[in-house]
């Protein structure tokens, strides 16, 4: 008799994971981002690489307070989150932390996996000594930056432009959200 399982839940990622987060990765950019990314950009993810990315950071993190989370649903990977000490100029590295990419598949949104996902995000950087907690937000994701807003985080007046492509054909906006963590 095998043990019971939960159907959703949330763990640390595997190395093994690394193809099924990208896969989520670029079905999730490819879906939410379509209205907001040049074309472009989006049918040039590759997701081999990306899961080859997901590998070397899941082998060879910076430190051990960078973490992949990842949403199950029967046992299949539906959801990610990565966290760790926040990297901005002006962030302190001992008190705040980062939630640095958060995606759930288009196929598994609004069945709880993110606020499964967000919880285990903020019970993870309690337990890694941060009492802030940070994340940038495309200015034009409304889902996603609505979503936090609802969890009682907010923009602490921290704006940012990225250069997606690296050579400056594609700009996007980013605000910077907030939370202080219990």
């Amino acid at each position: 008799m095998s043990e019971p399982t939960a159907d959703r839940s949330v763990r640390i990622a595997w190395a093994a994971d690394a193809p099924d987060v990208a896969r989520v990765q670029v079905r999730a950019w490819q879906s939410g981002y379509a209205r907001i990314f040049p074309a472009g950009v989006l049918d040039a993810l590759d997701e081999g690489a990306i899961a080859e990315q997901w590998r070397r950071s899941l082998t060879s993190p910076p430190d051990a307070r960078h973490r992949l989370l990842v949403a199950l649903e029967a046992g299949v990977l539906v959801g990610f989150a990565a966290t760790g000490p926040a990297d901005d100029p002006d962030s302190d590295l001992l008190t705040e932390g980062a939630i640095t990419t958060f995606h759930v598949d288009p196929d598994h949104t609004r069945a709880g996996h993110g606020s499964r996902l967000l919880q285990a995000c903020a019970d993870t950087l309690v337990a890694d000594g941060f009492t802030r907690a940070v994340s940038w937000v495309f200015t034009a994701d409304d889902i996603l930056r609505q979503f936090l807003a609802a969890a009682g985080w907010a923009p602490d007046g921290a704006h940012r432009e990225l250069d997606l492509t690296g050579d400056g054909t594609v700009r996007m906006k980013q605000v910077r959200l907030h939370c202080a963590l219990a």
